[in-house]
């Protein structure tokens, strides 16, 4: 694997081609919002950068980034399940 020599000086990348970075637009893209406190977060002499994905505003459009450590939404929290309601059976409860 080669290392990155565009914005992670020396870190093996798998974007980094003979002639540089592969990665869409050619190079990673900083942190976002979101990604505050997370444990995947890298700091560069450019920015703040994710070790995981080259993109993470992608991983946020969705609403949650399943990589996150910080639990800023990121899909591991519990969520309240609505119950299904069979009518029939409600029906019959009601009328004891």
């Amino acid at each position: 694997m080669l290392s990155c020599n565009t914005i992670k000086q020396g870190k093996e990348c798998i974007f980094m081609k003979k002639n540089g970075c592969g990665y869409n637009g050619g190079n990673c893209h900083t942190v976002v919002d979101n990604c505050d406190n997370c444990s995947n977060i890298e700091v560069f002499s450019q920015g703040n950068y994710c070790r995981v994905y080259a993109e993470p505003a992608i991983k946020w459009n969705a609403g949650f980034c399943n990589m996150a450590t910080n639990n800023n939404g990121n899909g591991n929290e519990s969520e309240e399940k609505s119950r299904k309601i069979n009518p029939l059976k409600a029906s019959k409860r009601s009328m004891r």
